[in-house]
């Protein structure tokens, strides 16, 4: 997790550039903590899209008096990926998880597939009959 707030506006999760791992992070609550004033404290997300051009979209807006918290349901973003307090003076606290998913070698391997038990699927199977007109 990490706090915004008024002197620190924006925090940046980024992984090691040398490390072959897949990054998951995923974003599950944001909220306001103790010392909050009654305003709107808008979070945004500082990404990239499938261009790799940068964007930033709002993903929380919390006032104390009407939403002080917001479920996200693990939304999971790809590193690196900034937090920003684009409006407010906060604080807010930012909860989720990271997981680390080591690549494994996807290469097929005829070993590991058996021919004798696509056969015995295909024998199963009823022919399909053109239909009658």
């Amino acid at each position: 997790g990490c706090e915004l707030t008024a002197s620190t506006k924006s925090y940046t999760f980024q992984v090691d550039k040398e490390d072959d791992s897949d990054h998951i992070l995923a974003l599950s609550v944001v909220c306001l903590t103790d010392g909050a004033k009654d305003e709107c404290n808008v979070v945004e997300v500082i990404g990239r899209n499938h261009e790799n051009q940068e964007i930033a979209v709002p993903v929380a807006n919390l006032k104390l008096s009407c939403q002080p918290l917001l479920s996200l349901d693990n939304f999971k973003l790809q590193p690196p990926v900034t937090f920003r307090l684009a409006a407010g003076s906060g604080p807010v606290h930012l909860a989720g998880w990271h997981r680390i998913v080591p690549r494994e070698d996807a290469s097929f391997e005829d070993d590991d597939f058996e021919d004798d038990d696509l056969s015995e699927e295909e024998e199963e199977l009823a022919p399909i009959m053109p239909a009658k007109k």
